[in-house]
């Protein structure tokens, strides 16, 4: 940047007028170092764009374009230096900026320190303005590099912790926790984890919060229980009714061929009751392979079940849904289970993995128990009139749930189906003559706000935990291990720089507020990148087999 200034500022002199010698001396630099500024070899580039680079313009450019390559290629795609290093070479920028490997290593490691430092800024100042909020959070350990305790908030997105740990018991939780929430005005009321003894301890005694269980984890139990076993019955099912067809075939043919020879007299085989015998068993075996192809197919459709029910708003009429009555349904689904169960003649080790997650049903039950009690009091804390009130319970909510529902459904039909039904739960609240409409805007918008809040209670989920391990798993695996100072920039550019498709980021979403850019904050604070060095010819390797001479 310096030496861009001092050529701007000499060639702004002569074209004042001024001489070489004066434009250098009111410049402050020697003729000869001008000379040699003047003098550096040719490139292959334009010759335009090798004189903007040699303007203060063109440095900052390059600068942009240096800290933008290492942000993108080596911190988010997860490569190494010398893929950095290859781009500035393919791409001509090696003309104008050093792409030595220890010239690079050094900006990247520049660069994570700027990002860390310029993340904790944002954390900071933004902690000093946010508004109280009641934190639902997800939360699981990674055993990729070491055992890593994360926690995410369910609804933001935002990393709250990730640093790793020698134990993962509900002390070590507990501590981790209150240093990554040191400075938020938050309160946890809700953790949505497995049931691991710590995490419970954590939550429930420590927290003094509810513990929502992960509808995975009874989902996983049970597919352990039924999966494998129905799938090796119907194989053997459908071996026993391919031999059972074999024997009947073979019968049939021994008679046909019996028929085709000459037989002296006696009385022929009984090949009647032979073939009757076979295709009974035939029969028998069949009814057997779709009966166990049935039992597969049902089993996969009651796993699948346990996702459509646990909800507080039937995704079906959107109408609420109480505890009792998942109670039920959980209950109806398992009954089946267990007749599927007994009817396949499961082992013992397997009939446990299915008591144990029917155990966990209890926990289902609370932690819808727990929103409503929660809901109830949001509503109530506003004091609004009875009307009112009541369309908040009955169709803002359950809309706003069934939304959120649709935005994380998998199939098309079923997204656009509960993006209909939440439309109808919503259409009366806009009609003019609605009580709500009599409210002014920022009222309503402190509605929607209320009550999207109270939409997003409700977790049974620790997905986003998993999807977090998954990436760092993979992280990982090329880097061969995750330092530090590496996980701190990981963890940065989570929350402040990847952006969903609304231009929020995590930190935004969490801190109700928006917050900038943290590639413009860090690249600010960046070095100028350095030149290249002039090359030197190596001398060329003599062969191993010169003569020497005598």
């Amino acid at each position: 940047m310096d030496r861009a200034k001092h050529l701007h500022a000499v060639a702004q002199a002569q074209q004042d007028g001024q001489s070489q010698r004066a434009a250098v001396t009111g410049a402050g630099v020697a003729r000869s170092t001008l000379r040699h500024w003047n003098a550096s070899p040719a490139t292959a580039a334009p010759a335009a764009l090798s004189a903007f680079v040699e303007t203060p313009e063109g440095v900052v450019w390059l600068r942009r374009i240096l800290v933008a390559a290492h942000w993108s290629i080596g911190e988010q795609g997860g490569a190494g230096v010398r893929v950095v290093c290859d781009f500035l070479e393919r791409s001509g920028l090696s003309a104008f900026i050093g792409a030595s490997y220890g010239t690079q290593q050094a900006f990247q490691t520049e660069l994570e320190e700027r990002i860390v430092t310029a993340a904790t800024e944002l954390r900071d100042t933004l902690a000093q303005a946010m508004p109280h909020r009641l934190l639902s959070i997800a939360e699981d350990e990674t055993w990729k590099d070491g055992m890593r305790l994360v926690c995410i908030d369910a609804i933001s997105n935002d990393i709250l912790l990730e640093q790793r740990s020698d134990a993962r018991s509900a002390a070590a939780w507990t501590q981790a926790l209150e240093d990554g929430l040191e400075g938020l005005n938050v309160t946890v009321v809700q953790g949505t984890s497995d049931e691991a003894k710590g995490l419970l301890a954590h939550v429930e005694r420590d927290l003094d919060a509810h513990h929502a269980t992960d509808l995975f984890h009874l989902q996983h139990e049970v597919s352990q229980a039924m999966s494998l076993s129905l799938k090796r019955v119907e194989q053997q099912a459908e071996t026993a009714a391919a031999e059972a067809k074999a024997r009947w075939q073979d019968a049939c043919d021994a008679e046909q061929a019996y028929h085709r020879r000459h037989h002296g007299p006696g009385r022929p085989p009984a090949f009647a009751a032979r073939i009757n015998g076979a295709l009974d068993e035939y029969v028998q075996a069949s009814r057997a392979r779709e009966q166990a192809h049935a039992h597969r197919a049902e089993a996969k459709a009651l796993i699948g079940a346990f996702g459509e029910v646990d909800h507080p708003y039937a995704i079906q009429q959107g109408q609420a849904q109480t505890p009792a009555q998942l109670e039920t349904r959980l209950g109806t689904l398992f009954a089946r289970l267990e007749a599927i169960a007994a009817a396949a003649d499961l082992s013992e080790r397997r009939c446990g993995h299915l008591a144990k997650a029917k155990r966990l049903t209890h926990s289902l039950v609370a932690t819808l128990t727990f929103f409503f009690m929660m809901v109830n009091t949001r509503v109530q804390a506003l004091d609004l009139a009875p009307a009112i009130e009541q369309a908040m319970r009955d169709d803002l909510i359950p809309a706003l749930y069934l939304e959120r529902a649709a935005a994380r459904s998998t199939r098309a039909e079923h997204r656009h189906r509960l993006r209909a039904l939440s439309a109808r739960r919503l259409a009366p609240l806009q009609q003019p003559s609605h009580p709500i409409q009599s409210l002014d805007p920022p009222t309503r918008h402190h509605l929607e706000q209320v009550a999207g809040e109270c939409a997003d209670l409700f977790q049974r989920s620790s997905s986003c935990v998993e999807g977090r391990n998954g990436f760092l798993a993979l992280y990982q695996h090329g880097h061969h291990r995750l330092g530090p100072r590496k996980q701190q920039v990981l963890t940065a550019l989570h929350n402040f720089a990847i952006k969903r498709l609304d231009g929020t980021t995590a930190a935004q979403r969490f801190f109700a507020q928006p917050h900038p850019s943290l590639f413009e904050q860090v690249l600010e604070r960046m070095p100028w990148p350095a030149r290249p060095a002039r090359r030197r010819p190596r001398p060329a390797r003599q062969p191993y087999l010169v003569p020497v001479a005598a």
